[in-house]
């Protein structure tokens, strides 16, 4: 497959769409584009039905995915103030079925409608979700039971307050989610989740939902305290900011580092009984181990993910990546500009890229698929088929 970005520093719908196209096409070799994914800052909410039918004009109509965000990258970029499209193509990709979804609460709970996910879990599922109006997480846990194998990567929605704006093929829609079936398109998942395991592992041994009363037998705020008076007094800083727990997926590794854990956030304690709650559901037998989440833990995390997609490439080119990074990163985060664009582009090659910052990042974890946060998610798509 090839692929072409464009990275358009303009508030004009019709600059940005003609620009934007003419650069991103430059790089197909004469080849029609077969898909497109179009991000455009927060500064197009007004105009995103213009900005989506000005470049399926230019385009072609190609099958075409996107959304209103608070900020978006292309290239090594991040852009977060400024006016900004970031839109990508591809051509050579293998079909590509676009689809909208949507939930209906109903009396026992709710329904997904729209799309249905077939027992074939080839390729990778796309999807950009309203954050209002679209529970991912339950979705994904669905997947997860339900159509094992099957991958799905992307991002909720961030540029609106209370309402989103998603791009599918010609239309703008204010809810649900928009996607893109690609299953013949190679795509490797890289999910980086920008934090580093301290002190040991303990076992689950009492939990209830998502409150856990016991780690090897004792509380986990005792836990928690005696991890505390052993770390040095930045680290000790960093835990007392927001402790994370990490759940190991692989419960067969002997001994589980840094990329073989889900990370969750610890959002509650009760000093009395020592239970702390966290922002999943948890069991009895689970292994687990506090994390510590900073700027230096999320480069290294990056840096080593990026690294083993390097080896897994076996010397072939990347052709391009799609990049769903928390708004909770970029210069929220890290000391420089431009962090994880940057980055990806330092190790993988100056690649088309278009991103954008996120409420939440979908992405797979030991072969299950999860709804993160403080996450960088990247579908890489190489050169050449294997």
């Amino acid at each position: 497959m090839k692929a072409g970005g464009a990275l358009v520093l303009t508030a004009d719908v019709r600059e940005a769409a003609s620009q934007g196209v003419e650069e991103a096409r430059a790089s197909l070799g004469g080849l029609a584009p077969s898909f497109a994914v179009l991000f455009a800052s927060a500064h197009f909410f007004g105009s995103a039905r213009a900005l989506v039918a000005a470049v399926a004009e230019e385009t072609g109509q190609p099958p075409l995915i996107g959304c209103v965000a608070e900020a978006v990258a292309g290239g090594a970029r991040e852009v977060e103030s400024e006016p900004a499209v970031s839109l990508w193509l591809a051509a050579d990709l293998g079909p590509v079925e676009t689809f909208a979804m949507e939930f209906v609460r109903t009396t026992s709970g709710g329904a997904y409608g729209g799309y249905r996910f077939g027992h074939d879990p080839a390729g990778v599922h796309l999807m950009i979700c309203d954050p209002f109006t679209f529970p991912a997480g339950n979705l994904l846990a669905h997947l997860n039971g339900q159509v094992p194998g099957a991958v799905v990567m992307g991002g909720l929605a961030s540029g609106g307050h209370r309402q989103s704006r998603l791009f599918l093929d010609g239309r703008v829609l204010s809810h649900g989610a928009v996607g893109a079936h690609l299953p013949r398109a190679e795509v490797h998942p890289m999910v980086a989740q920008g934090c580093r395991p301290v002190g040991d592992p303990y076992t689950i041994t009492r939990a209830d939902g998502n409150l856990i009363f016991e780690l090897g037998g004792r509380p986990p705020l005792a836990r928690l305290q005696e991890l505390a008076a052993a770390l040095p007094a930045w680290e000790r800083d960093l835990l007392a900011r927001g402790a994370h727990l990490g759940i190991v997926i692989n419960e067969y590794r002997a001994e589980p580092r840094q990329g073989d854990f889900l990370i969750r956030g610890i959002v509650g304690a009760d000093p009395e009984s020592g239970a702390i709650a966290v922002a999943d559901e948890v069991r009895v037998g689970q292994a687990v181990q506090f994390h510590l989440r900073d700027a230096r833990s999320a480069d290294e995390d990056l840096r080593r993910t990026l690294q083993q997609e390097c080896t897994a490439l076996g010397g072939r080119r990347a052709a391009g990546a799609l990049l769903f990074t928390c708004n909770g990163r970029g210069s929220r985060l890290f000391a420089e500009p431009d962090h994880d664009a940057g980055l990806l582009a330092k190790m993988l090659g100056d690649i088309p890229l278009a991103g954008f910052f996120c409420n939440g990042e979908l992405g797979p974890v030991g072969g299950q698929n999860f709804l993160h946060t403080f996450t960088a998610s990247i579908a890489l798509f190489p050169e050449t088929a294997r």
